[in-house]
């Protein structure tokens, strides 16, 4: 008898023998009632028939759905500046001529437009946020500046001081009387506040506080609108009391003072204050950030943002809050609207840079089959790669930044504490995802424009350089994810001692349970696209991620603890921490997308939007396939399936790719790019450099 290998007809036989066994036996495991799920049909199959034609999007309605109730408003901010060619920023301009226009465009915005952004930074934030967005599309300086004025110079003293803060500075601050700054950073402590060194010494003989800057590395650093054009500033300082006993003096954490900086009439700078400039930047230079240094500044005791903590008149310290931790938290807790501007903001971003490259993309034609006219570059599949999923995740981003500003709003209204763990929690995970994200699209963007993307004139250079530091300020982005971790594990230990979970993380509840279960071995080998495309299907492969990301990590840090200590087993599993918070923040933008999808009143809109929400959540999975291949989530004729249909609806979004960009209702005054113009774009191409 002949070896196999001798017999190359027998092993070739015995090879399809195999895979037919093979094929049989993967056959019966998908109908075989033993192992199938009540609730589920014994078998997937795809239908015989022809692929949907193109979608028809009602692009009104879609604009509408997503611009929400605040459209009036940016649209008289839009108007405004479109009119006042004075006030655009020019593509070359020096960095003080810079400040200087930014500075008009804001005089210009309350005093000429009657735009008071103030007015609703504690009373409606949402409609604040979309003038923020709406200012920031004219420049980008301009709507940090905006930011660093209201948000955090007003905000502090709104949310921080009480009724004799108010009455006093608010008509100020918001006709731009008292142009202010928000001074916490420090040369050696940014992120963690809590180290900061600058002090505030009581003196109970003159009723007054003693600013001081003790060594170089307390000098406020990076401080926006300290070096040209800040009267005040919000100081956060060790509150230090002087005592009786052998201590001397009793630290009380940090607290935040109202600090004068120049005086209001001369505008010089005040005794005691030096104020050095932090120079030319990489970007966002139309902001005057500087450096303060305080020597036995005096302030009034009243100037103490009292609101979580107070100084009598004798010296005697209270608080509604029992230690310096829990005020401390407090104080962080309402300022969380910066964090929240900077992850819808940069959405905004997002919408313009993805606009410029996805309508230059249907524009610039190069190549095609032989003897016939050139193709556009987005008919390419590598080019359908590189942007639809960036589209749609714009779109997912949007729905997720604007649930959080709602979820603020309602905060700031309710003051519900469960609500407010539940924002600073959200808002550290969008706001680190969505600028991380933002920063990488950027770079993809210029990229898919070619030569062109490097002009300055179109934009991508100023919006990487001027974005860049969005993962920075309002604190740092790896910090910030450490923080969803941290909460992400408190609330997996509440789980499991009956404690009330806060509103985002309810879905642990279920998706712990059923991770503890392994995989359905039938539900695994689904590949029919109605399987795919099942919003539960692709939630529940987030949830189940996160949920065994979750699991794995407590196992690890409790078993580091033991020898590292709780420091060293946080540090030796930080990687780890880091995927946890990336995969929760995805789990909830998908849960926010499939619902926008479900509440969209218009039928052709919310066909659009579910294309889009389903590309977004299947190029997800498909990215990290090993980490569903590793535990038997997906079988590998699933993963296949995955990956061509994500191929396929990337091409149905490049169908309706146009309508998708025209949705964001961005008129070219805002994207500004020549190779975005939406009529005759090469010929004002052409004449922005002299043809």
């Amino acid at each position: 008898m002949e070896s196999r290998r001798g017999n190359p007809m027998a092993a070739e036989g015995e090879f399809s023998e195999l895979a037919a066994t093979r094929r049989i036996q993967r056959l019966s495991s998908h109908i075989s009632p033993a192992v199938a799920t009540p609730s589920a049909p014994l078998l997937q199959t795809e239908a015989c028939v022809s692929r949907p034609k193109k979608l028809e999007v009602n692009g009104e309605a879609l604009s509408l759905y997503l611009r929400g109730k605040h459209i009036d408003i940016q649209e008289k901010v839009y108007k405004f500046y479109n009119s006042r060619p004075d006030l655009l920023t020019p593509i070359e301009i020096s960095m003080d001529d810079h400040r200087e226009l930014c500075m008009r465009q804001l005089y210009a915005l309350v005093r000429e437009a009657g735009v008071r952004p103030f007015l609703y930074v504690a009373d409606d934030p949402e409609k604040y946020f979309a003038i923020m967005e709406a200012v920031g599309s004219v420049d980008m300086s301009f709507g940090i500046k905006m930011g660093v004025q209201y948000s955090l110079w007003g905000g502090s003293v709104i949310n921080l001081g009480t009724k004799k803060h108010k009455d006093k500075y608010f008509e100020g601050i918001d006709n731009l009387d008292y142009t202010g700054c928000f001074a916490m950073t420090e040369l050696h402590h940014g992120s963690n506040v809590q180290g900061l060194q600058t002090t505030a010494t009581f003196d109970p003989i003159k009723d007054e506080f003693v600013i001081d800057t003790p060594n170089d590395g307390a000098i406020k650093w990076w401080i926006g609108n300290a070096a040209v054009h800040g009267k005040f500033a919000t100081v956060f300082a060790r509150l230090i009391l002087p005592t009786h006993d052998s201590k001397g003096v009793s630290d009380m954490g940090v607290h935040a003072f109202i600090v004068p900086i120049r005086d209001l009439k001369t505008h010089q700078t005040l005794p005691g204050v030096e104020i050095q400039d932090c120079g030319h930047k990489v970007g966002l230079n139309g902001v005057d950030n500087g450096a303060l240094r305080f020597r036995s500044v005096r302030i009034p005791r009243d100037n103490l943002l009292n609101r979580f903590g107070d100084v009598s008149r004798d010296g005697k310290y209270t608080s509604s809050l029992p230690t310096i931790n829990k005020r401390f938290a407090a104080t962080l807790g309402e300022l969380v609207g910066g964090r929240v501007g900077l992850a819808y903001a940069s959405v905004g971003v997002l919408k313009v840079s993805a606009t410029i490259a996805i309508r230059y993309a249907l524009l610039r034609q190069q190549f095609g089959p032989l003897k016939q006219p050139e193709v556009s570059i987005l008919d390419y599949q590598s080019h359908q790669h590189k942007l639809m999923p960036m589209l749609a995740s714009t779109y997912a981003y949007h729905f997720a930044t604007v649930h959080l500003i709602k979820k603020y709003s309602e905060m700031k209204k309710t003051h519900d504490e469960q609500l407010i763990a539940d924002v600073h929690a959200l808002s550290a995970g969008l706001k680190s995802y969505v600028t991380s994200y933002t920063n990488k699209a950027l770079s993809v963007c210029r990229e898919a424009c070619g030569g062109h993307g490097y002009a300055a004139v179109n934009r991508f250079g100023s919006l990487r350089n001027d974005h860049d530091i969005f993962q920075t300020f309002e604190g740092d982005n790896t910090v910030l994810l450490q923080q969803v971790a941290g909460d992400l594990l408190k609330q997996y230990k509440e789980k499991f001692q009956g404690g009330t979970l806060t509103v985002t993380w309810n879905y642990l509840r279920e998706s712990m349970g059923s991770y503890l279960a392994q995989p359905n071995p039938v539900t695994a080998r689904w590949e029919g696209e109605d399987h795919l495309r099942n919003p539960k299907f692709q939630l529940d492969a987030f949830r189940y991620r996160t949920s065994r990301l979750l699991h794995s990590v407590a196992m690890r840090l409790n078993k580091h603890s033991k020898t590292l200590g709780s420091f060293g087993a946080w540090n030796r599993c930080l990687n780890h921490l880091l995927t946890l918070a990336e995969s929760h923040i995805e789990s909830v933008i998908l849960a926010k997308f499939i619902e926008a999808v479900k509440n969209c009143p218009d039928p052709s809109a919310r066909a659009a939007l579910k294309l889009m929400c389903d590309l977004y959540a299947l190029d997800r999975i498909w990215k990290d396939i090993g980490t569903y291949r590793n535990v038997d989530y997906v079988a590998p004729n699933k993963a296949k399936a995955i990956h061509k249909l994500t191929e396929y609806l990337s091409f149905q979004v490049r169908n309706v790719a146009k309508e998708l960009v025209d949705a964001f209702d961005l008129p070219d005054e805002v994207t500004r790019a020549p190779i975005a113009m939406q009529a005759d774009a090469y010929a004002q191409y052409t004449q922005v450099v002299g043809f």
